[in-house]
């Protein structure tokens, strides 16, 4: 075996024995274990803060016609915000438990 020929050997040895310690050391890093804590989020505030539309009011002297479509429409415009906020409340209450049995 001549010296051109060692020296080859060599280099590849040397090429092959870094490329090993580079990977070794990437894959160290990855195999570190930090503990990860997260927390449910909050509400967001602009949800808390939303309001319900405010309810119609009568003319002075109303009609019944009148009075019965107000008083329909006040029910309706009620119902619907309390049932939208109610399930609102509800899924973040279901999904709030869910997150943390997870733990």
């Amino acid at each position: 075996m001549n010296d051109y020929e060692k020296q080859q050997r060599i280099s590849t040895f040397l090429v092959l024995l870094f490329t090993f310690f580079i990977v070794m050391m990437v894959v160290s890093g990855c195999s570190t274990t930090v503990p990860v804590t997260m927390s449910f989020p909050d509400p967001p505030a602009s949800f808390a803060s939303q309001k319900c539309p405010d309810l119609k009011k009568l003319n002075d002297q109303p009609n019944l016609s009148d009075v019965t479509k107000t008083v329909t429409g006040n029910y309706t415009t009620y119902y619907e915000c309390a049932v939208r906020h109610d399930a609102w409340l509800e899924w973040y209450e279901v999904n709030k438990k869910i997150f943390e049995n997870i733990k």
